[in-house]
């Protein structure tokens, strides 16, 4: 750690808070949210229905994490969808003088953002109230030290203005989250660390089988930083620590938040620890400028987003840190998307990988421990090099037999997604193991969409064990020798006798290709039900989870046979096709498939998240606006305000040929019919 932590003074919290002010009832109702805002009490009991599954990005839209000081405290639950209606306008929360916010089952789902957390306290709110709460939102709170609990009862508490023992939001948790809790959040816990304030007790867990989560997880545990004694022989579900990470990185829209952290609380002078383990990126809003409305640039929002670009380049600059930037000479778009790059160039199995997204889980795909966290992980990752940890359950998902070619690693997620266990939230804050012979058959990059999907799962991190596909991967993207390859791999699989909480088992060859109606990703079902024929004027491919090599193959496989046919993109289609990473272009380039793209009418577009976060073509303009996209996720405003339904890749390719949402078979004509 840092020296600069040792002379600083903090101090734990009282043993009780009162937390005085009004209560904000985000209800189904927008009428009952807008009368509290107008300064009415909602006398809420139990029965009267509240929002449930409310994303980070409906409490901070995209657009608005351009900020990323106390400006934010304007903005909280601007994108709140409640009914047909978005009740919350800006600055209406904070003049209402709300200290506790309530809401219904999976708070905080989605991006990883801090800045949704740190709206909210910006904006007053000092206390969230959930049925349950999505893990990188909780922890993201905690670290900031807005307190969180799932017990209503405190609500009565609250109205009252009681004293409440603050061991009543520390009850259950384990040491580092109640040091965390105590300590009034994240930073000010690693400075009682580092001054031996605080004591940490190792993990006594005796050698058990372990899953592969599990394994590498033991490898990576803070046993005594001071010694750099790192492992333990042994860890199980409950067990609470510190894990060394081997890459920490971010990009423009969560470095500049932590830059600004790092530099009140720990001095601008100050210089991060072991800087060559940490990436930042450019990839979030290199296509802005073609994306934004025109009454938002007369805002100055423009402005205000070049502003994150700049902060983050000149602290990669200051100390010493890669950083994959945009493209120059007048191109937008970037080197590559963040979790495209660590898979193609930086992550090895058995890794602890950090980022700064929900999204990490993506280099899971390789067998690495891979997870997303928040800014104030982030930036104290800066001076520690590690991050907490509280080793989560096990659940293993095994997808069996041998798939129709039609169908991708795409449709086993959004079938994995509608399973009432997911549905219902068991899996929020697990370890997924992905396995079965159906799984083994995938790709490299296939098996990229299954764990950089864990994000909608919920899961604290996804994982497929390496193999000898994981070996040519390797090989292929690294230039390692195979024995160099096949030594990273070693020993990576979950033991005999392991334990997991659960075990879901899928049948791939029954599956047909899926699509999941608008507002979540869990609104899945079989592509043959979804009934009325829907007219599509947007198709988009790309982003993270779909815009690897693989996913380039299957656009050209249905782009080919539509081309020899003689078709085209339908005349009132926006199809664009977007690659992950400079490396991907290249290989379309080498393969002729942009030749291919622009002979049907697609447009092809540099790497970028771009319209997967409401920042590039391919975003809805309108309501009515229908959109067929391979994207991980569709929360409500997440590409647009229109209507936006996820498909596998081949799927999107047929509907932009065929004006409609159409399945894609080998051979069938696509040709567009009004």
């Amino acid at each position: 750690m840092l020296a600069a932590l040792t002379s600083r003074r903090v101090e734990r919290l009282p043993d009780e808070v009162r937390l005085e002010g009004r209560i904000l009832f985000l209800a189904e109702d927008p009428a009952l949210v807008r009368q509290q805002l107008e300064g009415t009490d909602l006398d809420w009991r139990p029965g009267m229905k509240l929002r449930d599954d409310i994303s980070t990005d409906e409490i901070t839209p995209a657009y608005i994490c351009y900020y990323y000081d106390e400006t934010l405290g304007e903005f909280p639950y601007l994108g709140l969808k409640c009914a047909d209606a978005f009740p919350v306008a800006r600055g209406s929360v904070r003049r209402g003088g709300f200290v506790a916010s309530v809401s219904g089952k999976r708070r905080g789902k989605g991006s990883s953002r801090e800045q949704s957390p740190y709206a909210e306290m910006c904006a007053g709110i000092k206390l969230v109230i959930a049925e349950s709460i999505e893990r990188i939102y909780r922890e993201n709170c905690q670290n900031l030290g807005l307190l969180t609990t799932t017990d209503f009862s405190i609500i009565d508490k609250v109205r009252r203005g009681e004293a409440i023992p603050l061991s009543a939001f520390t009850a259950g948790e384990g040491e580092i989250t109640r040091g965390i809790i105590e300590y009034g959040g994240l930073f000010n816990f690693n400075v009682a660390r580092s001054q031996g304030r605080v004591q940490l007790t190792p993990p006594g867990t005796p050698p058990r089988p372990m899953t592969l989560g599990e394994k590498i997880i033991a490898r990576h545990w803070v046993v005594d930083p001071s010694r750099a004694k790192i492992g333990v022989p042994a860890v199980k579900p409950g067990d609470e620590g510190f894990v060394v990470t081997d890459i920490r990185f971010s990009h423009e829209y969560v470095t500049p938040m932590a830059a600004i952290f790092f530099e009140q609380l720990v001095g601008p002078d100050e210089k991060v620890f072991d800087p060559g383990s940490i990436l930042m990126f450019r990839d979030h809003l290199t296509f802005l400028g073609e994306a934004m409305t025109p009454e938002r640039v007369k805002e100055g929002l423009l402005d205000v987003a070049l502003q994150l670009e700049q902060k983050q380049r000149r602290f990669a600059e200051k100390h010493g840190i890669k950083l994959y930037g945009e493209l120059r000479l007048g191109r937008h778009g970037s080197e590559a998307i963040c979790h495209s790059k660590i898979l193609e160039g930086h992550a090895q199995p058995g890794m602890v990988i950090i980022g700064s997204d929900s999204h990490t889980p993506h280099a899971g795909a390789i067998g690495c421990v891979a997870f997303g966290v928040g800014t104030t992980a982030i930036f104290n990752s800066w001076l520690t090099k590690d991050v907490r940890i509280s080793v989560p359950e096990t659940v293993k998902i095994v997808v069996r037999g041998k798939k129709p070619d039609n169908v991708t690693a795409k449709d086993f997620m959004l079938e994995i997604l509608r399973h009432p266990y997911v549905k219902s939230g068991q899996a929020i804050g697990k370890l997924v193991e992905y396995g079965g012979d159906a799984v083994e058959s995938l790709s490299v990059d296939e098996r990229a969409t299954m764990t950089n999907m864990t994000a909608e799962v919920g899961g604290f991190t996804g994982y497929v064990a390496p193999d000898a596909k994981t070996v040519a991967y390797l090989m292929e993207y690294r230039g390692m020798s195979r024995a160099a390859a096949e030594r990273l791999c070693e020993g990576l699989e979950s033991d005999p006798g392991a334990g997991y909480c659960d075990v879901i088992e899928i049948d791939a060859g029954a599956m047909r290709p899926m699509l999941a109606l608008p507002g979540d990703p869990g609104n899945g079902l079989s592509l043959g039900d979804a009934g009325e024929r829907v007219r599509v004027d947007i198709a988009y491919a790309g982003s993270c989870t779909a815009g690897k090599k693989e996913d380039m193959d299957m656009y050209a496989r249905v782009l080919s046979e539509a081309a020899a046919r003689g078709e085209r993109v339908a005349p009132w289609v926006r199809f664009y096709i977007q690659s992950g990473s400079q490396d991907v272009k290249r290989y379309c380039e080498e393969r002729g498939y942009l030749e291919l793209f622009t002979k049907v009418g697609a447009t092809f577009l540099e790497p970028s998240c771009g319209a997967c976060i409401n920042a590039g073509p391919g975003v809805s303009k309108s309501r009515d606006e229908v959109t067929i996209s391979a994207i991980n996720r569709n929360f409500p405003g997440r590409s647009g305000p229109g209507r936006l339904y996820l498909a596998n890749p081949f799927t999107v390719a047929a509907s932009a040929i065929a004006g409609y949402i159409t399945e894609w078979r080998p051979g069938m004509a696509l040709a567009p019919t009004e």
